[in-house]
């Protein structure tokens, strides 16, 4: 029985050190990686012809040629020798056609293709528009090497004039990356956005964003209607209705919940406090949890991703659901539905204490205090004012609007 070769991964190819004599590493289907005492690495196709083992046939260099793309020329290699022929010259004619990465236009689009492969969709074409906008437009013609600390605060700087200070910052984090990459590869000596500070470019504004009552009937009522997955409408319904972060919910796992006692326990090693947090949950979010838990997607997440590993889903996966619905809810990002929730809980009436313990804002000593039965008597009484108060805007349809969807009057989104 061939012996099963292991696949290799970017990362593990990056780790690989140079030794006093060259050696070599197989990925599989006759694809080897040789690594020199110089530090190169090189791309070679193993193969055997008529019976008789081949001198190995040179691919490229890992700094040009990405592990996906070795793999795919491997494989018609290896489709041609099934065929008897051999590949060398075929090989000799792909190096010659192999563009040089010189310069950073170039760098950019094999960070693309490479680093960029396993990002989300939404994550790549935010990297890309800042790349193609500003980056390259400015100095995509330049050598990796030539570009300096003052082409990126040039660029900033341009896209602040813009009235976009946060775009600017993102712009040169990605920069930043890309040199990261490069580097990585040795297309690369140094990093010229590395030595400009963030805090000079733009400042994190605190955020005033408060959703008006309104404003959460109408996002939870396109929630409900949208095509979006069950699971996913669960799961912005309940970040509103708890209160936490959304880190905190996504990753969230079934060992961590009591549904009879209405109870969920976040350790403190997910929380931004360092302590551990007792959310006492609504009616509204049990029936929301058991019905997750009857769908038995995952045995260990609450909201596990659909790619077939028992991992949560991305970050990203809410931000883009809701973006997806092209909401008519100006300037608002998840983080505020926090804020919106102690604003109209205040102006409810309620305990400040009580709204801080439930955002686990609570200082050490107010904290301590969280095993109390007063305390916990005080924030299920919270949450559950504000569960009701925000199943109220969502009945409260205007009149303009169409009747509320069956599915929602079961308190579901």
């Amino acid at each position: 029985m061939p012996k099963t070769v292991p696949p290799l991964s970017e990362a593990q190819i990056r780790a690989m050190e140079p030794r006093a004599t060259r050696y070599s590493i197989a990925d599989g289907n006759g694809l080897v990686l040789e690594i020199m005492p110089t530090g190169n690495k090189i791309w070679r196709f193993r193969y055997t012809l008529d019976g008789k083992r081949q001198p190995l046939t040179t691919i490229g260099d890992y700094k040009r040629i990405s592990l996906r793309v070795a793999r795919e020329r491997a494989r018609k290699y290896a489709e041609m020798v099934a065929t008897g022929v051999s590949p060398a010259a075929t090989a000799r004619r792909d190096r010659g056609a192999e563009k040089r990465i010189d310069l950073l236009r170039d760098a950019a689009e094999l960070y693309m293709t490479v680093a960029m492969a396993s990002k989300s969709e939404e994550y790549q074409r935010t990297t890309r528009r800042a790349l193609d906008k500003d980056v390259l437009r400015a100095i995509g013609n330049k050598p990796i090497s030539g570009v300096t600390s003052e082409d990126i605060v040039a660029i900033c700087d341009r896209i602040k004039k813009r009235g976009s200070p946060k775009m600017a910052l993102h712009t040169r984090n990605v920069i930043k990356r890309l040199y990261e990459f490069l580097i990585g590869r040795q297309l690369a000596t140094s990093n010229p956005a590395a030595v400009v500070p963030a805090r000079f470019i733009a400042t994190q504004d605190s955020r005033t964003r408060v959703l008006t009552p309104g404003e959460i009937g109408t996002t939870l009522r396109a929630i409900g209607a949208s095509g979006i997955r069950r699971p996913l409408k669960l799961a912005l319904h309940l970040l509103v209705l708890t209160m936490v972060r959304k880190s905190e919910l996504i990753e969230a796992t079934w060992a961590e919940f009591d549904l009879r006692s209405a109870l969920w326990k976040i350790p403190a090693t997910r929380m931004k406090s360092d302590r551990e947090h007792w959310v006492y949950l609504p009616q509204q979010a049990v029936a929301m949890l058991r019905e997750l838990r009857e769908m038995k997607s995952s045995r260990t997440f609450v909201f596990p991703t659909v790619r077939g590993e028992d991992r949560p889903i991305a970050k990203s996966t809410l931000n883009q659901a809701v973006k997806a619905l092209g909401l008519e809810v100006e300037h608002f990002v998840l983080h505020d539905f926090r804020r919106t929730a102690a604003t109209h809980l205040l102006e409810m009436g309620q305990a400040a204490e009580a709204i801080e313990m439930a955002l686990a804002r609570a200082g050490k000593e107010t904290a301590h205090t969280t095993e109390q039965a007063d305390c916990a008597d005080k924030q299920r009484s919270v949450l559950q004012r504000w569960a009701d108060f925000v199943d109220a805007q969502i009945a409260a349809v205007p009149p303009e609007s169409p009747s509320v969807e069956p599915e929602r009057r079961r308190r579901r989104v």
